[in-house]
């Protein structure tokens, strides 16, 4: 997902968004209820209060994160963790026989057997514009002398080489070359003077650095914490977002090196090698995945922290997101890994603009859709129209143009106190976006203590309160099938009673020098923000028609296509 550098983007996929706040809201103003507190949140309370009032009783729930890593140290974490009880942790055997040694709390596809693990990577546009300039050479070939077997493959050819060669801007590329060196050595003496590898805006709040260096990398960093209203970005995230950008602009001339590759040693091109990777689930990078996965359910240990949306889960963290764009192998493996154990809702906060193995994902969905389990996926932070722009992976499938009846595609809400009620860097579409929830602001787990939090923004959050909400109706309702879920969170979305401003992508969005205000339902398909009491009030009157399947761990035979 798109990084905005120089508007000092958030980090982890996660952009500034336009609309600068004006007021403090709450930590847990997402959860809240409008008409009792005028915050545009989802009125949990009210949904726990009526699941009382009817008496329901609770049933567990396991909802799988596909990320980037989890603090399984965290003190809100530890009791929701999933854990295999058919694993002996630690003794180096398959006990369940599933394929995958030690795997306690999930599994790790970016990893090796022998322990290393995958932090960064490259961007999917710099591996396939690689691969099919070594195939084609620099210039496309004109479309009326290509096979009609070759034509789709030119055709995402002419897609990415104008995505890395077309959209290079000098001047920023230029900038960010000399900002990473000058902000490594301020770096480097904050290190030493705090003691410690990583560090926030809010350790520096009272640091008084001595070297002109580090004064200036203190300055960048507040400046950027200041841009986004969160004092919990690092050094090491501004620095992998520099190093990112550097990346892309050198993959035009120079082909990605392969971090993936050179870690995990499986086959890539060979979708059935899927017994690859290692039970390392925290390693790399995990403030994603943890702030995600503490929204879903985190319990607030000794009064601290926020409660997350549901009550009775269980969160199996799947590793495949690598501080890069996510490989479509990984992608598919994972979903297939969460389903055969036990997953019955995934949250996916990841994306990008080119899938060179569409089919093996497409595949993965339509298993995840026979086995009854629910995706939800973020739109992505480019604040641009997913109608008319790719944006991977989504619902349709690729050989048949079908849909997936298993998909929920999240926008990023806000409320008017913290910049609108659509988050500017959101994207949108009234085809491919479900339904908006919230995602500015977020105050969830961190890592880094046992016992950290701070707030982020994004569709990566609004994806874990939906996913969340999802969890909280099947606890209640567990005879709701993935479809009845989806039905009722669009059907039971809220549209405010306002106008709201379309996300800020570019120039024309703003008439006669003002921002064009639109219907929430010009910018996706229910029109509606998420409402965990109106969902749960439909969820109510429905008769669950899941199918009570049971778990057999399948030897599937995949086909290879490539993306047409």
């Amino acid at each position: 997902m798109k990084k905005n550098l120089l508007s000092v983007a958030l980090f982890l996929s996660v952009t500034a968004f336009a609309q600068k706040p004006t007021d403090v809201v709450p930590n847990n103003w997402h959860q809240l209820d409008k008409a009792a507190t005028g915050y545009y949140g989802i009125s949990l309370d009210k949904a726990y209060a009526f699941a009382k009032s009817k008496k329901l009783k609770s049933k567990q729930v396991i909802v799988a994160v596909i990320d980037g890593g989890i603090d399984t140290l965290h003190e809100d974490l530890k009791p929701i963790l999933w854990t295999n009880t058919n694993e002996i942790p630690g003794n180096g055997i398959d006990d369940d026989h599933n394929g995958y040694i030690d795997d306690i709390h999930g599994w790790n596809f970016l990893g090796n057997k022998d322990g290393r693990n995958v932090k960064e990577d490259s961007y999917e546009a710099a591996r396939v514009y690689t691969a099919l300039k070594a195939k084609y050479g620099e210039d496309i070939p004109d479309s009326a002398s290509t096979k009609q077997a070759d034509q789709a493959e030119v055709e995402l050819y002419r897609k990415v080489k104008e995505k890395i060669v077309g959209s290079i801007n000098p001047d920023e590329v230029a900038f960010v070359k000399q900002l990473l060196p000058n902000f490594l050595k301020g770096d480097s003496i904050i290190i030493k003077d705090l003691g410690k590898e990583e560090y926030s805006c809010s350790d520096l709040e009272k640091y008084v650095p001595t070297e002109t260096d580090a004064k200036n990398t203190k300055m960048f960093l507040i400046q950027i914490c200041k841009g986004n209203k969160t004092n919990d970005i690092t050094n090491k995230q501004i620095i992998g977002e520099l190093q990112g950008e550097i990346r892309k602009a050198e993959a035009a001339t120079t082909a990605p090196k392969e971090y993936r590759k050179n870690v995990v040693l499986d086959d890539e091109n060979d979708i059935n090698d899927r017994y690859y990777g290692n039970s390392d689930v925290m390693t790399g990078t995990p403030f994603h995945g943890t702030h995600c996965s503490g929204i879903i359910g985190a319990v607030q240990y000794k009064g601290k922290g926020l409660a997350g949306i549901a009550d009775n889960v269980r969160v199996m963290m799947v590793r495949a997101v690598p501080d890069g764009d996510e490989h479509d192998k990984d992608i598919a493996n994972a979903i297939r890994y969460a389903v055969d154990n036990g997953a019955q809702i995934i949250s996916m906060s990841f994306g990008k603009e080119f899938s060179p193995k569409k089919q093996w994902v497409d595949d993965a969905v339509r298993y995840a859709e026979s086995r009854g389990v629910l995706l939800v996926h973020a739109a992505g932070n480019d604040a641009k129209n997913v109608d008319s722009t790719d944006n991977f992976p989504n619902p349709v499938y690729l050989d048949n143009g079908q849909r997936a009846t298993n998909w929920i595609t999240v926008g990023a809400s806000g409320d008017p106190k913290n910049g609108g009620i659509t988050a500017g860097f959101s994207n949108f579409g009234k085809k491919e976006v479900d339904v908006f929830a919230p995602g500015v602001e977020i105050y969830s787990t961190i890592p880094g203590g046992t016992s950290n939090y701070g707030h982020a923004s994004g569709t990566s959050m609004a994806c874990p309160v939906v996913a969340g909400t999802a969890a909280l109706l099947l606890e209640y309702f567990p005879k709701l099938s993935a479809a009845q879920l989806k039905y009722v969170i669009e059907k039971s979305a809220v549209a405010p009673t306002m106008d709201v401003n379309i996300p800020e992508a570019g120039a024309a969005v703003v008439v006669g020098g003002k921002k064009k205000m639109v219907k929430l339902s010009e910018l996706c398909k229910s029109g509606g923000l998420l409402n965990a009491y109106e969902a749960i009030k439909l969820a109510a009157t429905l008769k669950g028609d899941r199918k009570q399947n049971k778990q057999v761990l399948p030897k599937p035979i995949l086909n290879n296509n490539k993306q047409g």
